[in-house]
């Protein structure tokens, strides 16, 4: 996902000014959240010890979390949102006093938004094995350190897991939603088939519930791009100086990814052939779309961990909603809640062959409900009046149907 959707004008309609890629002398090693850091909007819930699907085992786990609204007495109007890839809790708000970024669906969220924070209460929780404050490889382990190549293997399942555990603290019995686009919506359908009696509604988007060959040979670029900077250390990078982090992994990794994240047809009628400002590409310099990739790739390493990326994506890789549940036609088969299932028309990561194979299978979901973008992958974020307008609906036959 995407982690800006503005453009700097050089990029598309000149080929007069340059925009280099900007220096980072005073990045450090690691951009995770950290203890001491300013909180924002975060809360935090300790979770106790945890052992994991592949036999390993988390002696401590605590979530980062954010909320939104009031949960009512009976908490029946609790609605569960979770992020993508390199997003975190901070849905909606500004950035600033300890948040990054501004959140990352603002349109969607907040009072008289599709998710009308007037009405529903809304826990937006930062992934386990995530680098916002949530446990992860950037966190202490019992003896202090970061964990970093010690971290063990995550699974979705035991992300969902960690999260029903939280709905535990919170008091909530049943989530009147749970919604989350792209690896956020891989949590969603665990959710589902997890704990169907705990999921009323959901909503997946832009999402699958297998991963297949071609993504898993997507991510593993990506792993590879960052396990062989020489930076990376093998994971263990936290007690390097400032600026000696495997940045330049990660930013490839990053780079690979955004390819994805967009259209062919939207990176070639944006950029096509244009050289980046004044360079040259026939003396070494740059295409317009090169300086665009760079900088997002530079974009992240200044907010985001190298070993978190690797850790989530090994999480897509092994995604599959049918092991040990008889398959995923089964899986999906035995899903009780209401869905919402939708594909952007464009996408090439999680294509809407995908989509149609979850709609497909749950009973209780209708066809999918496809937008239409240029955009690719990321139009589940530009296309805000579309996946708007399917959520308000959503939510008012949910409403209905109680």
């Amino acid at each position: 996902m995407s982690d800006e959707l503005t453009f700097a004008p050089a990029w598309a309609s000149t080929r007069s000014s340059r925009v280099p890629v900007p220096q980072r002398p005073s990045v450090p090693a690691s951009t995770a959240w950290r203890p001491g850091d300013p909180v924002g909007r975060r809360q935090f819930a300790d979770l106790g010890p945890f052992a994991l699907e592949s036999g390993g085992r988390l002696p401590a786990v605590r979530l980062a979390y954010e909320t939104w609204g009031t949960l009512n007495e009976d908490a029946s109007n609790a609605v569960l949102v979770l992020h993508a890839l390199t997003g975190d809790s901070h849905v909606t708000g500004p950035a600033g006093d300890g948040h990054a970024t501004a959140g990352w669906w603002q349109s969607m969220v907040g009072p008289g938004a599709p998710i009308d924070t007037d009405e529903w209460f809304v826990v937006a929780p930062n992934v386990l094995g995530g680098c916002q404050g949530s446990t992860g490889p950037s966190s202490p382990a019992p003896d202090g350190r970061p964990w970093g190549s010690r971290f063990p293997h995550l699974t979705v399942r035991d992300q969902v897991a960690a999260e029903m555990r939280l709905a535990d603290l919170l008091g909530i019995d049943t989530w009147a939603l749970v919604i989350g686009a792209s690896l956020g919506g891989l949590r969603v359908l665990e959710w589902a088939a997890s704990e169907p009696q705990r999921v009323a509604a959901f909503a997946a988007i832009a999402t699958t519930a297998q991963t297949s060959g071609d993504q898993i040979a997507g991510f593993h670029t990506q792993l590879t791009a960052i396990s062989s900077d020489p930076r990376f250390r093998g994971g263990d990078y936290y007690d390097a100086e400032p600026g000696d982090g495997p940045h330049a992994g990660l930013a490839l990794a990053r780079q690979i990814a955004h390819q994805t994240y967009r259209s062919a047809f939207e990176l070639d009628q944006r950029f096509g052939r244009i050289p980046q400002g004044g360079e040259d590409p026939l003396e070494g310099g740059r295409f317009a779309v090169q300086s665009y990739l760079d900088h997002h790739g530079d974009k992240l390493t200044r907010r985001f961990d190298a070993n978190t990326y690797v850790t989530l994506t090994r999480t897509m890789i092994t995604h599959d909603l049918g092991r040990d549940r008889g398959g995923v036609e089964a899986a999906l088969a035995a899903v009780t809640a209401r869905g919402l299932v939708v594909a952007v028309d464009s996408d090439r990561l999680f294509p809407p062959a995908q989509s149609e194979r979850i709609a497909a299978a749950v009973p209780g979901a209708g066809p999918v409900r496809t937008i239409h973008s240029d955009y690719g992958h990321d139009g589940f974020l530009i296309e805000e009046d579309q996946v708007g307008a399917l959520v308000t609906e959503f939510l008012a036959e949910t409403v209905r149907s109680r």
